[in-house]
């Protein structure tokens, strides 16, 4: 199976809901944030692993602990990926922190204050 087949696209969708569902509703560690989304799912052609994308709406404090919140339940979060997917193997999975968001966040204030700072600096020259 290659890498970008169709099989393989569907089988990351699918593990990406599921994957959403079971942090959302089932895994019950305090130091996971309520506020936590799984941005993307890779899961190689052999489905022996899976890397998980991660993004948490908080500081850097709250993304770290629910990094490790995460890698403690893994075991459980994969047994419930095993009952709820039907595949041949369930794949050993990896999270990976995803500060995409964030950054599109950041650079979108920094582009609002440069448009308003030019703004203000046509107002003074009278423009």
């Amino acid at each position: 199976m290659r890498k970008n087949s169709i099989k393989n696209t569907r089988i990351n969708g699918e593990v990406l809901k599921e994957l959403s569902e079971i942090i959302r509703t089932e895994v019950k560690d305090p130091r996971i944030a309520p506020m936590t989304s799984v941005v993307s799912v890779e899961v190689a052609p052999d489905l022996k692993t899976c890397k998980a994308w991660i993004s948490v709406l908080g500081n850097e404090q709250a993304a770290e602990e629910t990094l490790a919140g995460l890698n403690s339940a893994v075991g459980y979060i994969r047994r419930q990926l095993a009952r709820s997917l039907n595949l041949r193997n369930t794949p050993e999975l990896e999270f990976i922190l995803d500060q995409s968001i964030e950054y599109g966040v950041n650079m979108t204030k920094k582009i609002d204050a440069v448009i308003e700072a030019d703004e203000q600096a046509a107002e003074e020259r009278g423009e």
